[in-house]
């Protein structure tokens, strides 16, 4: 663990300490049925925000990325910024103040929700790779399973960004009247083969190290190298060449002093975060959330991408992409906002000039900010 990492590893510490932990749990109804198996027993960790209204109907779902956690924002009980803090909050554009804001930890994670790190009741180890094959589709059902018991009938919006995108588009065909609107940021609604290469390669570098020993590591004893070149190669895809150049150019670091050292600011970027990474995730999870990324296609809920799309009965949606995504091309996007212009009401399709790639929903807030706050700010 870097020394970055450390001190914000000991700040969150301290936050929870002395403010507590902000997340909330539900237990899935038992046995929770998957799309390929089933769950014994499940639960899923969430966070929420703001304040649900006495008719129920200004809730908001965030389903995230592969790796973050339900900690999408700074709240009482947890004062540590969250990983989309300048989009949820009071006077943000997922504003706090009008809307019941709910962040759920997917299932098969390892942020408190039900995964392969987690015990199987049924042996008292871990599942490992015992873990039933995870689908996009069982992190959407255990998400209306969260609303059905906070007693939402029906959201104001379901909304994702990446993986999050692909999960609030099946939750959205697969429970139809569930939503009024749906968000989907640099996603799809299937994945290309080449994004598919992409995390296949990333699940076989991480497998390939002697220390996943075919998944039955050690927790103190994870995959680290594995998981550090999985990552290295996972930032490479979420960032854009424009912006490597723009930010580096051929920016030399300090002389290395081991043979094939790194010899440039680039290099030390992707082995800060690379570090960062390690330790933080586990090695199981990552394998079952990527591989369920690959499996996820909407033609699979209507025989063709026309069939899947004309399940949703949202009344609006919001479709933004970027040109500079290498991971999800804008063509995607295009395609995901076309197909439900078929079948909604209202779509909006944006497309931003961020030169973040597939990450700028994280970071360019100056361009995501102002069409995110203005859907939301319709009634």
């Amino acid at each position: 663990m870097d020394d970055l990492t450390a001190r914000r590893a000991r700040r969150r510490a301290a936050a929870a300490t002395a403010s507590g932990d902000a997340r909330k749990w539900l237990t899935l109804p038992a046995p929770f049925q998957l799309t390929r198996g089933t769950l014994p027993a499940a639960k899923i960790a969430y966070e929420t925000w703001g304040e649900l209204a006495p008719a129920r109907d200004n809730a908001v779902l965030i389903f995230t990325g592969l790796s973050p956690s339900a900690h999408a924002a700074s709240s009482a009980l947890d004062p540590a910024p969250g990983w989309w803090e300048d989009m949820v909050g009071p006077g943000k554009p997922i504003d706090t103040n009008r809307h019941f804001v709910i962040c759920v930890n997917s299932l098969g994670s390892c942020f408190g929700s039900t995964g392969p790190a987690s015990i199987n009741p049924a042996t008292g180890q871990p599942w490992r790779l015992g873990f039933p094959v995870l689908c996009l589709e069982d992190i959407a059902n255990a998400g209306r399973a969260l609303i059905d018991a906070l007693g939402i009938e029906r959201l104001a919006a379901v909304v994702g960004a990446s993986m999050g995108g692909m999960t609030a588009l099946a939750f959205a065909m697969l429970h139809p009247n569930a939503a009024r609107a749906l968000v989907a940021i640099s996603s799809a609604a299937r994945a290309l083969p080449q994004a598919i290469a992409i995390r296949s390669v990333q699940r076989e570098i991480i497998r390939k190290d002697p220390a996943w020993r075919d998944g039955h590591y050690a927790p103190d004893a994870p995959p680290t190298q594995g998981m550090r070149l999985a990552r290295k190669l996972g930032m490479i895809s979420y960032r854009s060449a424009t912006e490597w150049a723009q930010r580096f150019g051929r920016e030399r670091t300090a002389t290395s002093q081991e043979p094939f050292g790194i010899d440039f600011e680039v290099e030390s970027y992707l082995e800060v975060h690379a570090q960062r990474f390690v330790g933080v995730f586990d090695a199981n999870c990552y394998l079952y959330l990527s591989r369920a990324m690959d499996l996820f296609d909407a033609c699979d809920h209507g025989g063709s991408l026309a069939g899947g799309l004309g399940r949703v009965q949202v009344e609006r949606a919001l479709i933004i992409g970027v040109t500079t995504d290498f991971l999800f091309p804008l063509a995607q996007q295009q395609e995901l906002a076309d197909g439900l212009a078929a079948v909604v009401p209202k779509v909006t399709f944006l497309a931003l000039e961020s030169i973040q790639g597939h990450d700028s929903f994280l970071v360019d807030m100056d361009r995501f900010r102002p069409p995110i706050a203005e859907f939301f700010s319709r009634r």
